[in-house]
């Protein structure tokens, strides 16, 4: 045991040691153009345009019909969701969404905040932008740039704006008070797909960059989780003079924490653990391994051939529920795969859901949202040799898919002012507990308006 010990550190070390060094320096703030054709000389249309979501009573009628066609296979006998997706259950949700989701009530709720499109590299990039209703004299709202990830979409967002942008309706102080702003990354939702490779996160963070530029906001915060911790990530590394703070729910870390993890096991504390690190990652075989295993099968897929799976999800109401719904159950808690139902409605409404879902359907965004899997495969290494450099808060939900100890992201985040760890909740924060999420967006930048 001693000698694999020893070989996966010497190992570590070597990974490290290429891949992490310190490097003071900056992602290059280039240009590029993703729509169709080449680009023209013509100036870009830099007009921002009201948006409005739409539906009709074809779309209504074509996914109805869907539903009504769906073949499931039945599950295997007490299998619950260790499968994937349990058919019985997803009968329950098929039924619901055939009988009784109200898709147009569902837009008329997309549409209590201002959505906007605007030209920026050759694509109209969708955002909802909400302001404060009115608030008091002498406080100047902060401008907040908050980004989803995959399968999400800007609608995660929607029950914890009103807590950043009104919270005294709310009952909470208005010492901080936030002018919100949440894109679509181009090819999901509303914002549209690049027509050419190569859009990958540090390509998004220029974009979403110059749409905050173009609403005219020179300095700004900015938060994210999952593809949106590391879009924001690379935004503070590309313009880390015009980012105020960077509060994340989640961290792509490649560097050699695991190393001491293996031996931190029975003295935590002389490796920079706490006891509550240790909780949350051991037994490591369990808890790491074997949860890595079971939950990134389908970054494998999406990170090699995302179309051939995107055709058959872009075509199946049904199986594009399934497919997305599962990471709803399993990414908020590994314990619900227990569960015949898969504990999603115990954190969401099967509305909340499917709107989620619909917003992937009714756009036909599932396939190019899995391409940015792909696009990102090969550059992930790069931007992780860069340290981040801007005043950085980090939110530790306890049931997120791998747990980052404060040791691990001050490596690469070293103005780490603020590190919480969140009493619940998973990978889909804002979705799953707006309330904790605000308050510790909220302690972060009073932290940083006290220095």
């Amino acid at each position: 045991m001693w000698l694999e010990i020893i070989l996966a550190s010497v190992l570590a070390f070597v990974v490290y040691w290429f891949v992490s060094w310190d490097k003071n320096e900056t992602l290059p703030l280039e240009d590029g153009w993703w729509g169709p054709g080449a680009r023209t000389t013509a100036p870009e249309d830099e007009s921002i345009r009201p948006f409005k979501v739409e539906t009709s009573d074809e779309e209504i009628k074509d996914l109805h019909q869907r539903l009504d066609g769906t073949r499931l296979t039945p599950p295997l006998e007490d299998s619950r969701f260790h499968y994937g997706f349990n058919s019985n259950y997803l009968k329950k949700v098929l039924s619901y969404w055939r009988n009784e989701f109200d898709w147009r009530k569902q837009v008329e709720t997309l549409n209590r905040y201002p959505h906007f499109k605007t030209k920026i590299e050759g694509l109209d990039i969708h955002f909802v932008h909400v302001k404060p209703p009115q608030p008091r004299s002498g406080c100047t709202p902060k401008p907040l740039l908050m980004v989803h990830g995959w399968p999400g979409s800007f609608y995660e967002f929607y029950k914890i704006i009103p807590l950043l942008t009104d919270p005294t309706n709310h009952g909470l102080s208005d010492e901080h008070v936030f002018e919100v702003i949440c894109p679509s990354i181009p090819g999901y939702s509303f914002s549209e797909a690049a027509s050419k490779k190569g859009l990958n996160t540090v390509v998004t963070a220029r974009i979403f960059y110059k749409l905050m530029l173009r609403l005219g906001f020179q300095e700004f915060y900015i938060q994210g989780g999952d593809w949106g911790a590391l879009i924001c990530t690379n935004m503070a590394q590309m313009v880390p003079s015009h980012v105020k703070g960077l509060h994340l729910n989640m961290a792509f870390l490649l560097n050699g924490g695991m190393l001491t993890l293996f031996l931190a096991r029975h003295c935590p504390r002389l490796f920079g653990y706490t006891e509550r690190d240790m909780e949350l990652m051991c037994p490591i075989k369990e808890k790491i391994f074997y949860q890595s295993m079971r939950e990134s099968g389908y970054m494998h897929i999406q990170s090699t051939k995302p179309d051939t799976v995107g055709c058959a999800l872009n075509d199946s109401p049904a199986g594009l529920a399934a497919y997305i719904l599962e990471k709803f159950s399993t990414w908020t808690s590994s314990e619900f795969q227990q569960l015949e139902d898969g504990g999603l409605e115990r954190k969401f409404s099967l509305d909340d859901l499917l709107t989620n879902v619909m917003l992937y359907w009714t756009t036909g965004t599932i396939a190019s949202s899995q391409r940015f899997y792909k696009e990102n495969a090969g550059q992930l290494f790069k931007s992780d040799r860069i340290k981040v450099s801007v005043p950085t808060g980090f939110a530790a939900f306890p049931c997120e898919l791998l747990h980052a100890p404060e040791k691990w992201v001050k490596s690469k985040y070293r103005k780490l002012v603020s590190y919480s760890y969140m009493p619940r909740g998973g990978h889909f924060a804002a979705f799953e507990e707006p309330e904790l999420l605000a308050q510790d967006i909220r302690k972060f930048v009073g932290l940083l308006e006290l220095q």
